[in-house]
């Protein structure tokens, strides 16, 4: 900031580039991403029209800290003044009572297995982790992982073969 304040461009630019990553960080850990483009332009704005009232002899960090904060309760009056958009009369609802059936039934199901074997069943296939970050979450060894996804499974498919023959 000295240097930029004795006309230094590239000081000048480099200083920009640095405080713009920690003005992005700052807010974004403050504010919702659609206000944080906007709370950073208008804080490099003020850093640009105040460069002027820097003091060499007082640490960088915290003048640039005030300028951010103020920029951030501004940010933050904006985002109450603005109009909430009203939800219509009638939204369409979809019916989830075969979702909420089917997880039921699923739930049960997996009861039936030993737990090791339903945990990794759940891991694997219903969440989504790959058999080693299954195996990293379990405690359990990649190849135990695979033997309780494939006994379960068997198991499971037992179970349901058993019941359509009742029905």
């Amino acid at each position: 900031m000295i240097a930029a304040q004795d006309g230094h461009g590239g000081a000048y630019r480099r200083l920009l580039g640095e405080v713009s990553d920690w003005l992005e960080r700052y807010f974004r850990r403050r504010l919702p991403a659609d206000f944080v483009d906007d709370a950073v332009q208008e804080t490099l704005l003020a850093v640009h029209r105040r460069r002027h009232t820097y003091d060499p002899a007082q640490p960088f960090g915290p003048w640039l800290a005030g300028i951010a904060r103020r920029k951030w309760i501004d940010a933050l009056r904006t985002m109450g003044r603005q109009q909430a958009e009203p939800l219509p009369e009638h939204l369409p609802v979809e019916d989830h009572r075969r979702t909420v059936v089917s997880a039921t039934v699923l739930s049960g199901l997996l009861e039936q297995l030993r737990p090791a074997q339903a945990k990794a069943i759940a891991l694997v296939r219903l969440q989504g982790y790959t058999f080693e970050e299954a195996s990293r979450e379990t405690g359990l060894s990649l190849s135990a992982v695979k033997m309780n996804v494939h006994r379960g499974l068997a198991k499971l498919t037992t179970f349901i073969e058993r019941t359509d023959d009742v029905e």
